[in-house]
């Protein structure tokens, strides 16, 4: 997680110099600030935007923070006059544009227009000297829990067919099947991931589609990175199959079919901009967590989750948070046989190369 330190006599300089416009949210914690969210699809999908509509929620209940929300829109140039819009006529001052394709050129276009406000986008990379300072990337391991959904997953398939529904296969989506992958294949080193892409961040037909084609080929237990898990999960419910969840927890919508889930904390992610921004401090650019960090979290385990499954999971589990586990570590194998790790070598989740990943490993049947 990257902070920025302000000392006193620079505090004492940007204060006077801010006198004039003493009515800016950023010069005293304690004046109000809006806040702008904007979210691809509905905030109730039980999914992607349902996590960052929690935080946004949270955040509604702080004092002096007014939040603006806009749902539904698409990463077109739809999201640039939302933007806009949100700064321009609401005033708000902190935006954060939360889905994968609102980050260039919407993103960066609107920020250029707007210096004097933030901008904060999920799992963008942002990069010193190419990207605007007013803009940022925020985003968390959650491959940790995707893992240990995978571990969870081993356990419990009978088949040694474990099945997961992506929408596209960009850096963090991958990351995520590896990981499941790698989790499940720690307790069996023969099961296999089979993955169907779907097109796109919410495509239900495809998504129902795909959970029905996997459950024909004998996966009995499914994970997803879709905007909504819901189809999945529920038809994957109908099918007589179990799934771990992602996004936000699911488990109301399959309680007899839900083993546990990889969940989201944007609150934390949120609540570091918000305090930056009210204090008048540097806009934090690059910022990542994971387990230790309160990025992400697991879902309750479901009531079909054996002990042994437990156990080998909170051990796991304690070691991620003690910074003591690496998911990605040689000798480790694509799945078309070339080498990705040696023997030896092991990659941190703050490593940069984990977030260009373009490749699935040796155990997934599927292609990107």
């Amino acid at each position: 997680m990257v902070t920025h330190n302000v000392n006193r006599r620079d505090s004492i300089k940007t204060l006077a110099a801010l006198g004039a416009v003493a009515a800016s949210p950023f010069a005293f914690a304690q004046k109000p600030i809006t806040v702008g969210v904007i979210y691809v699809g509905p905030r109730d999908d039980y999914g992607y935007n349902q996590a960052q509509a929690e935080a946004a929620a949270m955040l509604k209940k702080m004092p002096g923070v007014k939040v603006v929300e806009e749902e539904n829109v698409p990463e077109t140039a739809a999201v640039q006059k939302s933007m806009t819009g949100m700064v321009a006529q609401d005033g708000a001052s902190l935006v954060f544009p939360t889905s994968f394709g609102y980050f260039d050129p919407h993103m960066l276009a609107v920020a250029a227009k707007f210096p004097e406000a933030r901008f904060a986008h999920c799992g963008g990379m942002w990069t010193e000297g190419k990207h605007p300072k007013n803009t940022a990337s925020y985003f968390g391991y959650i491959d940790e829990c995707q893992y240990l959904n995978g571990v969870i997953a081993g356990h419990m398939s009978k088949s040694g067919k474990i099945g997961f529904v992506a929408a596209k296969p960009i850096p963090q989506v991958l990351r995520n099947i590896n990981a499941f992958t790698l989790g499940a294949r720690s307790v069996k080193p023969g099961i296999t991931t089979s993955v169907i892409f779907t097109g796109d961040w919410s495509m239900p037909v495809k998504e129902a589609e795909a959970t029905n084609s996997l459950a024909d080929q004998g996966v009995d237990v499914f994970t997803m990175h879709v905007d909504g898990p819901k189809v999945v999960v529920e038809t994957a419910a109908k099918r007589g199959k179990m799934v771990c969840g992602y996004h936000a927890s699911q488990a109301k919508l399959a309680p007899n079919a839900y083993l546990t889930g990889a969940e989201w904390n944007w609150l934390t992610a949120y609540t570091t901009f918000l305090e930056a921004a009210r204090s008048g401090k540097p806009h934090p650019n690059f910022i990542r967590g994971g387990l230790k960090e309160g990025y992400v979290k697991m879902s309750a385990y479901g009531p079909m989750v054996t002990d042994a499954a437990k156990k080998q999971a909170d051990g796991v589990k304690a070691q991620m948070v003690a910074g003591k586990f690496d998911i990605f570590k040689g000798p480790l194998k694509d799945n078309k046989g070339g080498v990705v790790a040696a023997a030896g070598k092991s990659f941190k989740q703050t490593d940069l190369e984990l977030e260009k990943m373009n490749y699935l490993v040796e155990g997934v049947m599927g292609s990107i």
